[in-house]
């Protein structure tokens, strides 16, 4: 069953036409990602699904319903998290606060058990709870920020790009924890510079080139494709 359906969306910055015709479906219970170098509009793409930009044109719909002009935080209530590039995490708060500020749509009478779950998931954040986030090491915050995505409960968590700036090990250990979110029964939309382990943990993927998608297929077919091997994967 089709979660998410991004149809035709045309996003510009000013001038500049940024998304150009962007269509793709992420179906529930899946690993979607989508590829492409630097400036292509991958996270253009994410910020635009979760309501942070505004569409000129096009449609995205969330379990049935319309997303567009809705408020950012009303996106969040619905069902869809976002953790941003660059982490965000609020560097002045510890790690539980941070925690608690991802919790912000949810009955308090369960925000406890849901810290515990995040905890259990990333066991360094429950050694680390009452340091200063500012404190911790790239792939610490990294973890904090996608525990504090996971705090709302969502049905659908968008990434963007989780692996970045980390050592190759967390890179892994980050890999594993998405595909462990996955089979407890998020969905998740993936954002990623690395292609070669985007491609490997996801059911499909697209390709993104100038804001526009050239390729689509499983991740082993593109894994497989001879135009994306040599243009994302070194060979």
């Amino acid at each position: 069953m089709s979660l998410l359906n991004v149809n035709d969306i045309h996003v510009y910055y000013g001038s500049i036409h940024a998304i150009k015709g962007v269509s793709f479906e992420v179906n529930e219970g899946e690993i979607v990602t989508l590829i492409g170098a630097n400036g292509a509009g991958k996270s253009t793409t994410l910020n635009t699904v979760g309501g942070l930009l505004k569409p000129r044109s096009g449609h995205v719909e969330f379990a049935g319903n319309s997303l567009v002009g809705i408020a950012p935080h009303k996106i969040v209530s619905k069902g869809m998290a976002l953790c941003p590039e660059g982490r965000r995490v609020f560097l002045q708060l510890s790690v539980r606060e941070n925690l608690e500020m991802g919790a912000f749509t949810r009955p308090k009478g369960e925000i406890e058990d849901s810290i515990d779950q995040i905890y259990q998931l990333f066991p360094r954040l429950k050694e680390r709870y009452k340091q200063v986030a500012g404190t911790l090491s790239g792939g610490e915050q990294q973890m904090l920020a996608m525990g504090r995505a996971m705090m709302s409960k969502p049905k659908l968590l968008m990434l963007d790009e989780p692996s970045m700036g980390l050592a190759p090990l967390l890179v892994e250990q980050i890999f594993s924890i998405i595909q462990e979110l996955n089979k407890a029964g998020t969905t998740i939309l993936l954002v990623e510079q690395n292609a070669q382990m985007a491609l490997s943990v996801a059911d499909r993927g697209y390709v993104l080139e100038t804001g526009k998608i050239v390729t689509s297929g499983t991740g082993k077919e593109l894994l497989q494709d001879d135009a994306v091997r040599k243009a994302y994967l070194g060979g």
